[in-house]
């Protein structure tokens, strides 16, 4: 049976639960000497690095069982962390353990590294991001998470934003907890986008409880998407590309005319990925934004939840045609036209995403004011 040392998010009783599957983990306080934890740049977690006369504080898991151990090294191995044998110290004297140790190219940030910190701000997340990884079946392997990770941090950020912030009920249902009741789920589909089916039941409109419904629910994220509009010029930006619902729909012509659109980071505002995504996808830097709403474009069929902005700008004539990240694969016409234009292709069907549409009418709700105010 093996005992691991762990100095970082894994103190956390309750990620260490959801990395390794179970709550009956013995945890012993132990520090290991000439070692310190310090923070990795860009990043909110942690690594340890060896320093003389450094000390760094953790606790000794275990002895896990196999099954945790594997699911510990699934978590920490996909990044490069390996075991290595150290000694430890405990109230009752030395312990030989395992710790894993920080790939060398790992880069560290400034300051310390705070536990309490980590867990106020960053631990729900985490452990929502654990709980996902591990309901991959089959499971996923290590190349599989690197690959991956990005996307399931982002839902996990989503959950939590979804799970913490409260809107009003006026007119809907006050819904309180036990309303609705997932019963059961099975393992998600999909790696980068997941689809999972639940059972469930809810308190319905006369008092009763309804029976027992089989649902699939596409698991997606939340997003910022902005319209560009130059007041003093009345015109928009839209972003022309190929997209993958129409063509599986079979639509005739599977490009589609949008704002510009991106996923929310973990840890990010949408704000700040409505400007990061304007500068990768247009080149528009410093716009002014004006959040039109907030919603769910699909709410029977998917979790995605869309932040959306008009974003005053100047976009003169010689604005690029072309834009986004080679990286991210993504081939982006941009078009300049004016805003009356732009209604035209709503009203020929050119213009045929949700979002845009709303936009539109949205800017031409407040176009007056804003030309006025430019």
């Amino acid at each position: 049976m093996t005992r691991i040392f762990v100095y970082g998010t894994l103190r956390s009783t309750a990620l260490c639960n959801a990395v390794a599957g179970g709550d009956d983990i013995v945890r012993v306080p132990a520090t290991l000497s000439d070692y310190n934890v310090v923070p990795v740049k860009d990043d909110v977690v942690p690594l340890i690095r060896a320093e003389n006369g450094g000390a760094a504080t953790g606790v000794i898991l275990g002895p896990v069982t196999p099954s945790q151990l594997a699911r510990l090294d699934t978590y920490e191995s996909a990044f490069g962390y390996q075991l290595m044998d150290v000694t430890v110290q405990t109230a009752d004297g030395p312990v030989q353990v395992k710790m894993y140790l920080p790939p060398a190219d790992v880069t560290v940030g400034d300051g310390p590294w705070s536990l309490s910190h980590w867990q106020e701000q960053y631990e729900a997340v985490a452990v929502i991001a654990a709980n996902d990884l591990f309901s991959h079946n089959p499971p996923l392997d290590h190349a599989a998470i690197r690959r991956n990770w990005h996307m399931i941090q982002l839902r996990a950020w989503a959950k939590h934003v979804g799970a913490t912030h409260p809107v009003p009920a006026t007119l809907r249902h006050d819904a309180q907890q036990g309303d609705a009741t997932v019963h059961a789920a099975a393992p998600p589909l999909g790696s980068f986008f997941r689809l999972q089916q639940i059972t469930m039941s809810h308190t319905q409109f006369d008092g009763t409880q309804s029976p027992n419904l089989l649902r699939e629910v596409f698991i997606g994220t939340d997003a910022s998407l902005v319209l560009p509009y130059d007041p003093v010029r009345d015109r928009v930006l839209l972003v022309e590309q190929i997209r993958m619902g129409p063509l599986l729909r079979g639509a005739i012509n599977p490009w589609s005319l949008e704002p510009i659109a991106g996923m929310v980071d973990a840890f990010e505002t949408p704000d700040d990925t409505a400007h990061r995504e304007a500068a990768e996808e247009a080149g528009l830097d410093n716009l002014t934004l004006i959040h039109v709403s907030s919603f769910y474009p699909s709410p029977g069929a998917t979790t995605d939840f869309f932040h959306t902005y008009i974003g005053l700008c100047d976009l003169p004539d010689d604005h690029a045609t072309t834009g986004g990240l080679a990286s991210e694969a993504e081939d982006l016409r941009l078009h300049l036209l004016p805003f009356d234009d732009a209604m035209t292709l709503i009203q020929t069907g050119e213009i045929n995403v949700g979002p845009l549409v709303t936009l539109l009418y949205a800017l031409g709700a407040q176009r007056d004011a804003l030309r006025a105010d430019a």
